[in-house]
């Protein structure tokens, strides 16, 4: 009996989606019509190009001027600038510059400091290599100049321009550092 009830629901199911698959039939064509009819009313409406417009070429009166990036016009501007130096900077100029003076302060980290002769000093390391620095010493890439060692800091004087060009003093501080444990 259980297998009669079966058979009966798979066939009134079967029965069922065949029926509603022979509806859509009239619907689709229905449809195809609506669309066909649509596609004849519409008119496209493209409005015309306009033709392009000549070219007219400028002429380049500039020819003839100074080249800006001429060596002529360089070397005269750097003359100006030799005869206008600021005093910070004309004494760093004239000096030899040392090695920590090729790397930014970014770069290098203070990790200890010590005393020897009553003169304080401190250890710096740069790219994995150890340097030992005194008061007075240069580093960095702005003229930086070492003016007190303490035991957790040590302080520098730079020269560096500011936002209108001028050179001015400016105090930087690198802080010992000390690995975590």
């Amino acid at each position: 009996m259980m297998r009669q009830a079966r058979t009966a629901a798979a066939l009134a199911a079967l029965a069922l989606a065949l029926g509603s698959l022979a509806g859509c039939g009239s619907d689709l064509d229905e449809l195809q019509q609506w669309i066909e009819t649509k596609r004849r009313e519409v008119k496209p409406n493209v409005p015309r190009l306009e033709a392009p417009k000549k070219f007219e070429p400028e002429p380049y009166v500039q020819a003839q001027a100074v080249d800006p990036f001429s060596a002529q016009k360089l070397t005269v501007a750097l003359r100006q600038e030799v005869r206008q130096l600021n005093p910070l900077l004309a004494g760093e100029l004239n000096r030899r510059k040392e090695p920590l003076e090729a790397y930014p302060l970014d770069n290098m980290a203070m990790v200890g400091s010590f005393a020897r002769g009553g003169k304080p000093y401190a250890l710096l390391r740069v790219e994995n290599l150890l340097y030992q620095v005194k008061v007075g010493d240069y580093l960095g890439q702005n003229y930086g100049r070492i003016t007190r060692i303490g035991e957790t800091e040590l302080t520098l004087r730079e020269v560096v321009q500011d936002a209108v060009g001028e050179w001015t003093e400016r105090i930087s501080t690198l802080q010992l550092q000390e690995k975590a444990r």
